[in-house]
C-alpha cells in the first residue's frame, strides 16, 4: 500500500502538472490578444494520511508530533489577474483603455434601461474597448455587442405646451437612466433630434414629426422635420471621463454631445467569471456590481441642485463615482501575459511532470522487485 500510494500521489502530480499546462499554454497563446488576463495557477496538497498521531509531554515523557503521508496534489486556485496592462496606441479614436479598476457594460440593444444595478448583472463586462457605431446607430464593440451608458435626453422646461408660447430652448439633460448608446435622428436642417424622456422610458421622436429645436437666429421657433435616418459623423472623440462628442457631417462644423459612457466596478475584480471570449460576468464570487460614471461626470441624484433634479429619470439606477479609473482614448490595453514568467513555469513545469513519471517507474521497478523475491 505504501509503494501504490506513492504511485497515486504521482499520477496526481501528473494529472495537476498538465492543468498547469494547460493555463501556460492558453496564457501564451494569448500573448497578442489586447484586453487578455493571464490566469495564476495554484498547487494544493492532497488528503493525508496519519501513520501515527502525535502526543503532547508529560510527566515523564517528552512530546512527539504526529507522522502523516499525503496522497499528492490537486487544483487550489486559478485566479484571474484583472490589474491594468500597459496602453498599446492604435491610433483610432473609437478605441480606449480602461485605467483601474472597472469595466465596459455590454450585451444585446434591448436589455436596458435598467433600474438597479442588480439587474445590470445581466450585462457582460469587458475590458477591450474596441468601439464603433453600426450601421443604425448604436455603439457597439467588435462583436457587435451594444456598450451601456447615459445619453442625452430631451426634457420640456416648464412653459412646453402651454398657452405662452415663448419661443424657450427645450432644456436638455442628462439621463440617469442606464440604457443602450445611439446616435440621435437628424432633422430636416441636419441637426441633431435627440430622444425624450417619458415615463422613465427613452423614446426617439417618430420620423416625419414636427419638432422644436429652440430659436433660430432671427428669434423665432425653429420647427423641423425628423427625418427617417440617424445622424453621420465626420469625426468621433471619447474623452478621458467617457464623453463622447461628434462632428456632425454636413453640419457646418456643429459639434454634440452623444452620451456617456458607464463602467461596472465590482467587490472583487478578480472574481469575475469568465465566459465566452473576453467577456466576464458578476456572478457569485465578484460581490456587487456598482455601476460609475467617470470622475463623476454624470452626477448621483444627491449630488445634483434643486433646479437640476428631474424627478421622472431620477427614478432610475443609481450612479456611482469611478474613483481613479479613467479612459485612456486611441489605444487599447495589451495583454496581460508575461512571457518570460510564462516561459519560466513552462521549464518548471516540464521537470515536475518528468520528476513525477520517474516516480511511477521508480515504484514500478521496486514492484517488480517483491515480485521476484520468490524466485
Amino acid at each position: 500500500n505504501t509503494m501504490t500510494g506513492a504511485m497515486y500521489a504521482a499520477v496526481s502530480g501528473l494529472r495537476t502538472h498538465m492543468q498547469f499546462m494547460n493555463v501556460i499554454g492558453n496564457n501564451i497563446s494569448n500573448v497578442n490578444t489586447a484586453g487578455y488576463k493571464a490566469a495564476r495557477y495554484i498547487f494544493n496538497e492532497a488528503l493525508y494520511t496519519n501513520v501515527k498521531s502525535g502526543s503532547n509531554s508529560t510527566m515523564t515523557r517528552g512530546g512527539t508530533n504526529p507522522a502523516q503521508i499525503g496522497y499528492g496534489t490537486g487544483v487550489g486556485t486559478i485566479d484571474l489577474d484583472m490589474s491594468t496592462k500597459n496602453f498599446t496606441p492604435t491610433g483610432r479614436p473609437g478605441d480606449i483603455t480602461i485605467d483601474g479598476d472597472g469595466f465596459l457594460l455590454v450585451g444585446d440593444k434591448n436589455l436596458g434601461p435598467f433600474e438597479s444595478a442588480e439587474d445590470a448583472k445581466a450585462l457582460y463586462l469587458t475590458r477591450l474597448g474596441n468601439l464603433r457605431f453600426d450601421d443604425d446607430g448604436w455603439l457597439v464593440d467588435g462583436n457587435g455587442n451594444s456598450v451601456y451608458g447615459w445619453i442625452e435626453v430631451q426634457k420640456d422646461d416648464a412653459n412646453a405646451g402651454g398657452d405662452d408660447d415663448d419661443g424657450e430652448t427645450q432644456k436638455t439633460t442628462t439621463a440617469r437612466i442606464l440604457t443602450a448608446i445611439r446616435l440621435p435622428m437628424v432633422a430636416s436642417d441636419g441637426s441633431a433630434v435627440f430622444p425624450k424622456a417619458e415615463n422613465g422610458q427613452i423614446v426617439d421622436a417618430e420620423a416625419g414629426a414636427t419638432v422644436d429645436q429652440g430659436n433660430n437666429a432671427a428669434g423665432g421657433a425653429n420647427d423641423v422635420k425628423v427625418l427617417d435616418k440617424r445622424i453621420l459623423l465626420d469625426s468621433l472623440t471619447i474623452a478621458k471621463n467617457g464623453q463622447i462628442t461628434g462632428v456632425i457631417k454636413d453640419g457646418d462644423g456643429a459639434v454634440i454631445t452623444i452620451g456617456y459612457i458607464a463602467v461596472g466596478q465590482v467587490d472583487n475584480p478578480n472574481g469575475v467569471t469568465h465566459m465566452d471570449g473576453h467577456y466576464y460576468q458578476a456572478l457569485d464570487g465578484a460581490g456587487n456590481l456598482h455601476v460609475a460614471s467617470i470622475g463623476g461626470v454624470v452626477k448621483p441624484t444627491n449630488q445634483l441642485e434643486d433646479d437640476e433634479v428631474d424627478e421622472e429619470l431620477c427614478d432610475g439606477i443609481d450612479i456611482e463615482h469611478s474613483g481613479k479609473t479613467e479612459f485612456v482614448p486611441n489605444g487599447l490595453e495589451s495583454s496581460g501575459t508575461e512571457l518570460a514568467t510564462e516561459i519560466s513555469n513552462m521549464i518548471m513545469m516540464q521537470r515536475g511532470y518528468q520528476a513525477n513519471t520517474r516516480i511511477i517507474t521508480v515504484t514500478d521497478s521496486m514492484l517488480e522487485e517483491l515480485v521476484n523475491i520468490k524466485r
